[in-house]
């Protein structure tokens, strides 16, 4: 039955978009915090997001009642609240496979004697999901939910393996390709980068987020056999070349027990 307009009413697909609208700005909302890692005020929000004062400060509160946003200090400033936590560890509990992974991470961190990470994408950055640190004084790694650029990382190279040209250009932003000591990497070196890691199933980075060290990702598969997660160990660049290999081995060990059955043809 179609739905009676009243004169004056917004129609059903106005409402609608209304709708859509009003939950892009809630999703919106929580990548800004996200994104800044710190508590922030709903007007400072509402610029970061390019939506109106007023909507802003209506999700701000319906998002604090509901305990997804806690208000911190006494300048309005709000983050994330005790409700995400709940709903991040109720994913965290029932996905069965970020349980042996953080198994994995624990056990790869002390044989490796490494950092080692899970790492993927969100939207068009790289992410580290999870970490770990080995025994040792070196450290160096991304924070847990900081967005990296693509081209920065080895662990991106695999991720954006199944995807051709055009739609890896169309997804990574222009000044991503610029490295974080000023060089521009290269989109045919780039493109090269990724077409090798596919061809051998595993990729090596040195100097490029950072020129101290080198970052040894391997691909963890889905059921449809992309890669949609990786494992990394950060080690010293100047780590020995045997060493390297003998890491790489072991870590390729570990996310070939990670991958979805029936997607380990995809690795050889």
């Amino acid at each position: 039955m179609q739905e009676l307009v009243r004169p004056g009413d917004a129609t059903p697909q106005a409402r609608d978009g209304d709708r859509r609208r009003g939950i892009d700005r809630v999703i919106m909302l929580l990548e800004a915090l996200l994104q800044h890692r710190a508590p922030m005020r709903a007007g400072d929000i509402a610029r970061m997001i390019h939506a109106p004062r007023s909507t802003t400060y209506e999700i701000v509160n319906r998002l604090l009642e509901a305990e997804m946003l806690v208000s911190v200090g006494e300048e309005g400033h709000v983050y994330f609240g005790p409700a995400m936590h709940l709903y991040g560890a109720a994913y965290a509990q029932q996905n069965a496979l970020f349980r042996r992974v953080g198994e994995t991470l624990e056990k790869l961190a002390l044989e490796a004697d490494a950092t080692a990470q899970l790492c993927t994408l969100h939207g068009n950055k790289y992410v580290v999901l999870d970490c770990r640190h080995g025994s040792g004084p070196f450290r160096i790694s991304s924070d847990i939910g900081v967005a990296v650029p693509v081209p920065w990382t080895a662990s991106g190279r695999l991720l954006l393996s199944h995807l051709d040209e055009d739609a890896i250009f169309a997804l990574i932003p222009a000044e991503d390709f610029r490295l974080p000591d000023g060089r521009w990497l290269g989109r045919a070196e780039f493109l090269a980068d990724i077409a090798k890691a596919k061809q051998q199933g595993y990729c090596e980075t040195s100097g490029l987020a950072d020129r101290f060290t080198c970052c040894m990702a391997a691909p963890i598969f889905d059921a449809s056999g992309t890669i949609t997660m990786t494992l990394c160990l950060v080690v010293p660049v100047d780590t020995p070349a045997e060493r390297r290999a003998s890491l790489m081995a072991l870590l390729r060990e570990r996310t070939a027990k990670l991958s979805m059955p029936g997607t380990l043809a995809a690795m050889k």
